[in-house]
């Protein structure tokens, strides 16, 4: 140890915890998320809270660390198919044994999970006592019947996600070595052991965490102490026809036909939620209609506007939608709700099984004649644009409520013709909703095995090729819904490489300029792929892409200069408030070591996705979103070998008598200090 000791101080910074402790890196934790009357999530204690490993083998197994191992409490290691709500919630209720659970997340997955609710966001769509009070709360449709509610629950220790590598390998070889009891005798110490630190700083609900933010408890002026942030960021919209960012509310004589997606989704775990179905299938085909109109309506522009909006932070009870709406409501948008001509929306619509996607719409408001003649034009447009394509547009064959959505933020404001396109008649087909699983793999994204990676670039999945038959379908609608020249409806085509790769130049330099590589579908298959949380840091990373994607799919590139790209309003013809302009730095081209860079102008925005009810500061409004995100000093978990409870009091008493004893001896020379120090000197000579 000496040797090790001085070769680490020679070479490197190699510390006694070093030594100890094994880091782990390759976790992410479950965190605390708070609404207007509680809180959700994990946490662990401030000092973060240990346990000895246990690798749970089967549901029978928890009788070990629930009641008969002899050393609680336990950190149970688990398998992804062991991570089920029998087992947690039993777990829950016998948190004093349990110091907090690993969850091991394999490379393949399992038949059906899905941690959301059964009826996702019940209490803040439209649905109510007093509209359609028979629909409310999926009285007649349950759109989630795989949801076991996991993500809604709240547990008392930390729970963190392992992926299945050599460090997993590592846990489970340390816990054979040392915790694995042999013969049915006990297991000998030193046992293995895991610490997890997840200590979240809000606590009861969201009134109560934006209150503490109010208070300030730092001890340095100036400085604020917060404890939780609202879940937000930016929607992102674009029109056929530019608007003034800077005059806002009701337009005489436009009528504006609204295509929507939502941009996010979610999982167990803080920050890995993929939403290959959930979410990405919609706005990919939206993004792809949007490409497909570019043409079109330059040639022919139809009569009403076409606004395309990608809503962040639907999964949290709708808070882009419900923001857009607020504004709407509050003459804070370019255009008003009386605007609004009608809906069309893209849901989950990559995992059709047969020849038929689903239309659905409100029946409610159908009760109106004149929004029932505008839903069956809307109906008609979308089922005619299938020429040529091998699949059908149908209505459910029962009268059911709208599936979750963000067009029923806009029916809670205003009975507005709308539908929903989706690849479901009742219940969802995607059988891993808001959870990690709903990957690249759950769409049957998948390549040829003998391909290279520039094959693969090339390659045209079937997933894709049927996106892009949805996206031809929606972009003919849309065309059809804004009285667009209908001689002009079967040119319209969407391009495969949009719902493909980056192959086209265009996307290839918005993506150099985010400093990535990978979007859409392929995106889910690296590992770099972008998280669809909302979170709370605004702009995010899919925020971003779909901004710029959606500029160069709809927008024009320009001369401009990228000094004259920032201040175009120096210039005579160009007007920021009329377009966005973005500097696109690009990829560097073959043989060249200079960016192919451009400026792109637009009419794409960004406006807040943040709940009107921190707006309003009504922080336990039943109206609005009111979900916010703990804060936490640090996230961390390691692994060590601990010792027994008797060496361990043993070592401590040996301590405290040599500290006695050191305390005593000292007291014992302080006293005798005269004597134990004096010197002996010769006498002084006589004088004389």
């Amino acid at each position: 140890i000496l040797n090790q000791a001085v070769s680490g101080r020679l070479y490197s910074c190699n510390s006694v915890e070093q030594k100890i402790y094994v880091e782990l890196n390759n976790t992410v934790p479950c965190v605390r998320l708070l609404n207007a009357t509680h809180q959700i999530g994990c946490q662990s204690s401030i000092s973060g809270d240990t346990g000895v490993i246990h690798v749970l083998e089967s549901e029978s197994d928890l009788e070990w660390p629930l009641s008969k191992g002899p050393n609680p409490p336990y950190m149970v290691l688990l398998e992804s198919s062991l991570f089920t709500r029998s087992i947690m919630m039993k777990m829950k209720n016998e948190s004093n044994r349990v110091a907090g659970v690993a969850v091991v997340v394999p490379n393949t997955s399992p038949p059906e999970f899905s941690p959301h609710t059964t009826c996702p966001n019940e209490n803040t769509g439209v649905y109510s006592d007093n509209y359609g009070p028979n629909l409310a709360h999926c009285n007649t449709t349950v759109w989630n019947p795989l949801g076991n509610g996991l993500s809604y629950e709240e547990f008392d220790f930390p729970v963190f996600s392992l992926k299945e590598d050599n460090e997993t390998e590592f846990i489970k070889q340390c816990y054979l070595d040392h915790n694995r009891a042999v013969n049915g005798s006990d297991p000998q110490y030193p046992l293995c052991a895991m610490q997890l630190f997840s200590h979240m700083h809000a606590v009861t609900n969201t009134p109560t965490c934006m209150r503490r933010n109010d208070i300030n408890f730092s001890i340095n002026p100036g400085t604020q102490t917060m404890v939780c942030d609202p879940l937000g960021d930016y929607n992102v919209w674009g029109s056929i026809r530019p608007y003034n960012d800077t005059v806002f509310g009701h337009k005489e004589n436009e009528s504006v036909v609204i295509a929507a997606a939502r941009l996010d989704s979610r999982a167990f775990f803080w920050e890995v939620s993929t939403g290959a179905e959930g979410s990405i299938s919609g706005f990919v085909t939206l993004l792809a209609a949007a490409q497909a109109l570019r043409e079109v309506t330059h040639k022919a522009p139809p009569t009403r506007n076409i606004l395309f909006a990608f809503f962040q932070g639907e999964t949290f009870d709708y808070i882009g939608s419900s923001r857009m709406v607020y504004d709407m409501e509050n003459g804070k948008f370019v255009i008003d709700l009386d605007n609004v001509h009608s809906i069309l929306e893209i849901g989950q619509v990559a995992l059709h099984s047969g020849t038929n996607l689903f239309l659905h719409s409100d029946p409610v408001s159908r009760r109106n004649n004149t929004v029932n003649d505008e839903v069956k034009n809307l109906v008609n447009n979308l089922q005619s644009s299938t020429t040529g394509l091998s699949f059908l547009l149908v209505e459910p064959n029962v009268s059911q409520p709208l599936p979750p959505s963000s067009l029923q933020r806009f029916l809670r404001a205003q009975p507005i013709p709308g539908i929903v396109l989706a690849d479901h008649e009742s219940a969802f087909n995607n059988r891993y909703y808001e959870s990690f699983y709903d990957n690249a793999a759950n769409l049957n994204l998948t390549y040829p095995s003998d391909f290279s990676p520039e094959e693969q670039l090339e390659f045209v999945t079937e997933t894709a090729k049927s996106l892009t038959d949805v996206a031809t379908v929606v972009a003919r609608a849309l065309y059809k819904q804004a009285e667009g020249d209908k001689s002009l409806v079967n040119t319209i085509k969407a391009d495969p490489k949009i719902v493909r790769l980056d192959t086209l130049a265009s996307i290839k330099k918005v993506l150099g300029y985010l400093g990535l590589h990978c979007f859409v579908f392929f995106c889910l298959l690296e590992p770099s792929a972008p998280e669809y949380y909302v979170g709370v840091a605004m702009s995010s990373t899919p925020t971003r892409l779909v901004q710029y994607l959606l500029a160069n799919l709809t927008g024009a590139a320009t001369n401009l200069t990228q000094s004259q790209c920032q201040k175009p309003d120096e210039l005579p013809n160009e007007s920021r408030q009329m377009y966005s302009y973005l500097w696109v730095q690009g990829v560097v081209p073959p043989n060249s070591t200079q960016r192919d860079s451009f400026c792109v102008r637009a009419s794409v925005r960004l406006t807040k996705a943040v709940s009107p009810a921190f707006e309003l500061g009504e922080y336990a409004s039943k109206d609005y979103s009111t979900w916010t995100e703990s804060r936490w000093k640090f996230i961390k978990a390691r692994i060590f070998l601990v010792a027994s409870r008797d060496l361990e009091m043993l070592t401590l008493g040996a301590g405290v008598a040599v500290l006695f004893t050191s305390l005593l001896v000292t007291y014992f020379i302080s006293t005798k200090a005269d004597v134990l120090f004096s010197s002996t000197r010769e006498p002084a000579s006589a004088a004389y």
